[in-house]
This record gives structure tokens, sequence and C-alpha cells, in this order.
């Protein structure tokens, strides 16, 4: 590639950068990948609780949950590994696309691989809106999760690398804020289908997944490329043409330079995934991956996959626990935009720390609550106690959707360099959909085993979480996104004895 003889941006420049209208359109029509994402989270809870989904692919569960009284559990009535399949297949396959997507986001850019997952979503819909049996449902599902895979594995790269490092926290977190109100949309919308009689109303709440499939679709086919991915390919005089477009400004040279150097660097490297365990790239490796596993360990997606699952289980019944997770969901949104508001004026770090203590007390509080009023077998939970749980559910869901969902993606989106930054975000992607998909896979049958001690568990890994954060994640807030080396790693107290000279280029033995 002719690269060579180019100037080196100084580190430290400003680079100069106007909020475009490209850049929050492009960044809008990106985001709908969470939206997706956020959708088929929310789904899959409301229509297993429906009896007329159950019925049809789950009569063991649907003959448990009809039950007025019986030898079963409050808390094991819905403990079914074909039912926990049903949600847990998407991330399953989320994990094996990631892999594929590391090679097309690196090779045919971001764009093209947004564009893939577009088409995996509307493949996985149909199949589901139309299932008739339960393979073609778990084979929708798997679809599904191929599109998670690519559209995870692309839109964080894209927003991080398209937004001005100024707002560029603001910008990335529109993935997760679309995520929430996915997640919302799908609660309304079983809400709604729920009511519809004739016991068809799951497969209208399966089918409208397409809306978001669809606006991704388009918009992967409509926004330009990122200027990074467009010069890595080596595309220089149409990645500068974007460049210029997205900052409102010819004046891009600083900028331009400093990506075209690091695009060099990034192709010296001939085997990304392997270089991923230098030494130099440890610090970056750790927090992304510890960043995933401890997202899933605060038990946000057993409460959004399961949340009418679970106040259903609590004694909500059918409409009063969709109603629930309505207003939890609407919690969701309203919190996220707190973090996009303040995520590049109070920084990453004073997000996650504070959200450590809200997350504790709120669970800590909801397992008292049910380990002293709701017994295995035994009557409902008060009125004024189901109002407690459902008031420290949103206590909780609010501390973690301005924290740890959207920083969960964010963080790993720009600490790493970009010779190693399509393959860190496959592990980042990779590690959680294996974590989301093992506690997707076990939530109901650790509901049933630990009951209210799931929430006890959770709680504890929230304070080791909370640990890791204060001691080891650096604050990345105003950082270039190719400064992270200079600025972050070689400042920190603990992770800049892995960035000295003589140590870089020794590969860590695992």
């Amino acid at each position: 590639m002719p690269m060579a003889g180019f100037p080196v941006a100084t580190s430290g420049v400003e680079f100069e950068a106007k909020i475009t209208p490209v850049v929050i359109i492009s960044c809008l029509m990106a985001a709908t990948g969470g939206l997706m994402f956020g959708y088929d989270i929310g789904v899959s809870g409301g229509v297993t609780s429906m009896p007329s989904f159950l019925k049809e692919f789950f009569p063991t569960v649907y003959d448990k949950t009809q039950e007025l009284q019986g030898d079963d559990s409050n808390y094991c009535k819905y403990d079914n590994q074909g039912l926990q399949l049903f949600t847990s297949s998407l991330y399953l396959a989320a994990l094996t696309a990631t892999f594929f997507a590391s090679y097309t986001t690196r090779v045919l850019g971001r764009k093209k691989t947004m564009l893939i997952a577009g088409i995996f979503f509307i493949f996985g819909t149909m199949l589901n809106a139309s299932a008739v049996n339960l393979p073609m449902l778990i084979f929708g599902r798997i679809s599904l999760g191929c599109g998670v895979g690519f559209a995870n594995q692309a839109v964080p790269l894209f927003l991080s690398e398209i937004a001005p490092t100024r707002i560029r926290g603001a910008l990335n977190i529109l993935f997760q804020f679309d995520v929430t109100v996915g997640i919302l949309f799908a609660n309304l919308i079983n809400y709604g289908t729920s009511k519809i009689e004739g016991g068809w109303g799951w497969r209208l709440s399966l089918a409208l997944a397409g809306v978001p499939a669809g606006l991704l679709t388009s918009g992967a086919i409509l926004v330009d490329d990122t200027p990074n991915s467009l010069i890595e390919r080596g595309y220089l005089e149409q990645g500068k043409s974007v460049l210029k477009k997205i900052r409102g400004t010819d004046n891009v040279e600083a900028e331009y330079y400093e990506i075209v150097e690091a695009s060099r660097i990034s192709h010296e490297v001939k085997h990304p995934f392997k270089n991923l365990f230098m030494r130099q790239n440890l610090p970056p490796l750790v927090i992304a991956v510890m960043m995933q596993i401890f997202q899933q360990l605060t038990g946000i997606n057993a409460i959004m996959f399961y949340a009418p699952v679970l106040f259903n289980t609590l004694g909500f019944g059918n409409d009063a626990s969709l109603y629930s997770s309505v207003i939890t969901g609407a919690v969701n949104v309203l919190s996220t935009l707190v973090s996009i508001y303040s995520v590049d004026k109070l920084g990453r770090r004073m997000l996650l720390i504070e959200a450590g203590l809200q997350m504790f007390v709120s669970q800590m509080i909801i397992g008292v609550v049910l380990g002293m009023k709701l017994k295995d077998n035994s009557n409902h939970l008060s009125h004024g106690m189901a109002i407690v749980v459902v008031l420290m559910v949103c206590i909780f869901v609010s501390s973690f959707a301005w924290s740890w969902g959207p920083l969960g993606w964010l963080i790993p989106s720009e600490i790493f360099p970009m010779e190693t930054r399509s393959a860190g975000q496959s592990v980042t992607v990779c590690v959680n959909m294996m974590f989301t998909f093992v506690i997707a896979q076990s939530f109901l049958s650790m509901l049933c085993h630990m009951q209210y001690g799931i929430f006890l568990f959770f709680s504890g890994w929230v304070l080791v979480m909370s640990a890791f954060v204060m001691f080891l994640v650096p604050e990345t807030k105003g950082v270039p996104i190719e400064e992270m080396t200079e600025k972050v790693w070689r400042q920190h107290w603990f992770w800049k004895r892995f960035m000295n000279d003589e140590a870089g280029g020794r590969r860590i033995s695992l």
C-alpha cells in the first residue's frame, strides 16, 4: 500500500471536527443494529409467557403454568431446557458468527458487515414468524443470532470511528440506546399481541422484528464506510473525502495522517488474533474480556430476557407481568439517555462505580424481600411487596442502563489499536455472547434451584466488578482513539508495566 512517506500526526493534536448532520444521520442509521438486538432480547421473554405460544411449542411448560395448585415450586414452573434454548440459541449463533464478522469487518468494511447482519435478521424474522415446529423456531433464532454477531462486531466500531472525539461516547451509546428502545418496543408489542384472540399474537410479535431489520439493512446501504476502514483497505482518497465530509471541514490533514500511520502499522500485523496476545495488547484485551463477563454477571439479561416470566413467577399474572416489563423497559430507555448526556462529561469510571453501588443495594433488597415473603409453594406476594420488587428492579435496570449496558460496548470499541481493533472487537462480542448464552440457558434452572438466592448471587458479582473498575479500568474520556497507548496505557499505574519497549514484542503464554 502506498502509505510510506506520510507525515505522522503529532500525539495530542486536537483535531478540528464539527458535529455534522452526516455524522448524526450515519450514527442513527447504524445504531439500528442495536434496535434489532434489543427487540430480539425483549420479544423472547414476552412470547414465552404467552399461553398460546407455550401450548404450541412447549406443552409441558404450558401444563405447569395452568396448574392453580400443585407440586411445582413457584420458582420452577418455567424450568425447561427447550424453552431456554429458544432464547439462548440466538447467542450461541452470535458467538460463532462474530469470528466470520471479524474477517468481513476487516476485509469488506464496517458498512458491508452491517448489511450482512441486516440480511440475517430479515431471514430469521421470516422463519420465526412462520414457524410450525420447534426446529423451525430454533433455526430462526440461529439466523437472528448470526445477525447479532455481525451487527455487534461492526456497529460499535463504526460509531467509534466516525464520531468526533469529544462526543464519541455519546454517539457510541446510541447503539445501547437503540437496544433499550428495542426492548421497550418488544414489551409494548407483546402486551398488545397477548390480547389477540385466536392464539396467533406471538406470530405478530416475532414478525414485527422485520421493522428494525429493514431499517438496519437500508441504513447499511445508504451510509458511507468509516475513513479508518476505507484507508485500512487502501482507499486513501475516498477515505480522505469521507473524513472531510463527516468532519465538516477541509482541515483534516492531521487526523488523516494519523489514521494512515495507524493503518500502516496495522498492515504490518499479518495475524491480528495472534497479535492480541502480545504483551503490549494485554491491557485492552483484559479490560474488554472482563467487561463482557461482568456485564452479564450483573444479572441484567436474566431480568430482561425473562421479565414477564419472572413477574409471572412472582404472582403478578400474565397481564400484570407484561405491564411490569413495559415499565422496566421504559426505565431502561430513559436511563440510557442519562448516559448519553453524561458519559463525555462525567467520564466512564464515575458512571460505572456509582451504578455498582446502586445495583448492589437494589438486588440485595429484591433477594431479601423474596426470601422473606415468597415461599416455595406459597401464596403470591402481597400487593405492597410486589410494588417494592418492581421498584427495586427499576432502580437496578436504571443503574445498569447508564453504566454497564452502554459502557460495556463503548470502552472495548475505543481502547484497541487499529492493528488489533477488529480482532479485539470480535473477541469482545464472542465473550459477551458466550456468557449471555450461559445466563440465558441456565437462568430458569438457577431460579428454580437457587430461588431468591439468585439475586444475592448476582449482587456479590457486582461488588467484584466495582472493585475491578476502581483499580484497573482507566478513564478514556476525551482521548483520541488512535492515542490510547500513549495517553492511557502508558500513564496507568498498573498497565504501564506492559508498555515498556523491551517487552513490547513478547507474546504472553496461555
